[in-house]
């Protein structure tokens, strides 16, 4: 497999979407592309519908950009635990949006996509047991690294966190791995959404998706 050119910053990754925008369109699944979408009232109520099941009056989302050693799940945790308490509110009171966005995308992903796509490499994440590229997700049933069992994605997610995934991010990430390895990225695009963990609600972009949650009242907390 060729090896797979990534953004090497936000702005490499900004420049890609603009030039995708004007000149790759044809490329692109057009399906599931924010770029290409016209604007949808039955997107915004879904969007809604799902915000509106998030739990808690005193709500954080947390903007995970970068792999940084997980701690998006861990400040994702640490307001869980410590809010009630702080606040003197009852766990039922707090809530937590994740967003997945950017160099973090592979981490809404399962396994298989992990090792046929070799995310490990391509994104730069490590297998915190084997100390190479990780075949597998490092995040979901353990989290990575850090000795916080329950930071764990799935965890997370089973305690009621709302995660939410970039669809920029997928669309333009599996295009550049499409690229790499010669494949159609219109296929590469269905098999991620395919390969999506349960749980993870796929958003027009991760800045949107921290914008919605502060507009419903959420705080923000940038993680890495």
């Amino acid at each position: 497999m060729n090896d797979t050119p990534t953004p090497d910053s936000r702005r490499d990754f900004l420049a890609l979407a603009a030039a995708s925008a004007v000149g790759l369109g044809a490329a692109l699944p057009v399906a599931n592309t924010a770029l290409a979408a016209a604007p949808s009232t039955e997107l915004a109520a879904d969007i809604t519908t799902w915000f509106d099941a998030m739990k808690g009056k005193h709500l954080q989302v947390t903007d995970w950009p970068s792999e940084h050693g997980g701690m998006g799940l861990i400040y994702s945790l640490a307001f869980m635990m410590s809010a009630p308490p702080g606040l003197g509110v009852p766990p039922s009171e707090v809530g937590v949006v994740l967003v997945i966005r950017h160099d973090t995308i592979p981490i809404a992903l399962g396994d298989a996509a992990w090792e046929k796509y070799q995310l490990g490499k391509v994104f730069n994440i490590m297998d915190p047991g084997t100390k190479a590229p990780a075949l597998r997700n490092p995040y979901y049933l353990k989290p990575g690294a850090l000795p916080f069992p329950d930071a764990a994605l799935k965890s997370l997610i089973d305690k009621g966190v709302g995660v939410a995934a970039c669809d920029l991010a997928l669309t333009f990430r599996s295009m550049m791995v499409a690229k790499g390895m010669g494949l159609d990225p219109a296929e590469v695009k269905k098999d991620w959404m395919a390969n999506l963990l349960p749980g993870i609600k796929v958003m027009p972009s991760g800045v949107f998706a921290c914008h919605a949650a502060q507009m419903r009242g959420a705080t923000y907390l940038f993680a890495g």
